[in-house]
């Protein structure tokens, strides 16, 4: 008897599948290309944010030094520029979280394992000295002589001080904000990136003086300028080194731009500080040149961490590598991409 099949072809059995070369191994990247981490809910008012309070603190610390040294233009234009950083700081911030009470209701509690808990307490320590030497500042302007006046000139002293221990952990801990998320450029960039902001902090912070100051007296300043635009340069070399692939995002795209032209800035202004500095024009164009630098490495590093967070590769290949070598991977499920 005759089996007839339709279409004319017989099945498959499976000595015929056994013939057949064995079925390639997948390639996973992630579910239909999608991301695995969701990119931080930000924009430009948060890397403004982290900007601006670098260059308050590193302000604080040379209006410190002029106030211990004898050079009033100089602790004028530090302390001034310290509280108007602060304010363009905290503005960003607020604006962000989009009502002016929910930075308020972060300081109901104290939470150490919170970057964000321990940076709001950062700034309000911080925020109430470096108020208070500013105040003293534009009374000092203004003429104004009686008691309180003279009370609060008593005070300055010890503010500034204070101001100034503040300050540092105020430049910080934005790199330590950006390494505690799921991102993966910021993750993998969490030993350096401290050193790259504070850095960066002091070269801006440092430009902004040497703008604000006569050459006479802006010599502290040119010099903190200086050493933090070479302390940039070169721990962003050694992050982008220790970082691997995590690295590739502040090479290509906006984030890439941004650093590029942020080492440009750096660079030019850096320098112009070391060889014309004691000129007038030379130092506002190279101190401009060098906060320009600072905020485009922030703007840099921004970026190219929500491409990294955009792009499941960043993700995915780096754990499959730490499975291959028999390190434990934590999954993090989606909608946990930040802090």
């Amino acid at each position: 008897m005759t089996t007839t099949h339709v279409g004319g072809r017989r099945p498959r059995t499976r000595r015929d599948r056994s013939d057949q070369q064995p079925v390639p191994e997948a390639q996973f990247t992630s579910y239909y290309g999608r991301q695995v981490v969701k990119p931080a809910p930000w924009d430009v008012r948060i890397p403004l944010y982290m900007f601006a309070g670098g260059v308050a603190a590193g302000s604080s610390l040379l209006a410190a030094g002029a106030q211990l040294t004898g050079r009033p233009a100089l602790r004028r234009a530090g302390r001034l520029t310290a509280a108007g950083a602060l304010g363009v700081s905290l503005g960003a911030l607020v604006s962000d979280l989009g009502r002016p009470e929910r930075f308020l209701n972060m300081l109901r509690t104290v939470k150490l394992t919170s970057p964000m808990s321990v940076g709001t307490w950062l700034l309000s320590i911080y925020g109430a000295p470096a108020g208070v030497v500013a105040l003293d500042e534009m009374v000092r302007v203004a003429g104004l002589d009686s008691g309180p006046v003279r009370l609060l000139r008593t005070v300055s002293g010890p503010a500034g001080v204070l101001a100034a221990l503040t300050a540092p952990p105020v430049a910080a801990y934005t790199a330590v904000l950006l390494s505690d998320t799921s991102t993966p450029t910021w993750k993998a960039g969490y030993r350096e990136l401290p050193f790259v902001f504070c850095a960066s902090a002091a070269a801006a912070s440092g430009g902004v003086a040497m703008v604000a100051t006569p050459v006479a007296q802006a010599g502290p300043a040119r010099r903190l300028a200086a050493a933090g635009a070479v302390v940039e340069l070169v721990a962003e070399q050694v992050m982008e080194r220790s970082m691997g692939l995590m690295a590739e995002p502040l090479h290509t795209g906006t984030g890439g731009r941004y650093m590029r032209a942020a080492k440009a800035f750096t660079v030019a202004g850096a320098v112009g500080t070391l060889l014309g500095g004691r000129r007038r024009w030379a130092s506002v164009l190279s101190g401009a040149a060098l906060a320009a630098g600072s905020f485009c490495t922030r703007m840099g590093v921004f970026e190219a961490g929500q491409a990294s967070a955009r792009d499941p590769k960043y993700t995915v290949v780096p754990q499959r590598e730490r499975v291959e070598r028999g390190e434990e991977v934590r999954f993090t499920p989606r909608g946990e991409g930040t802090a």
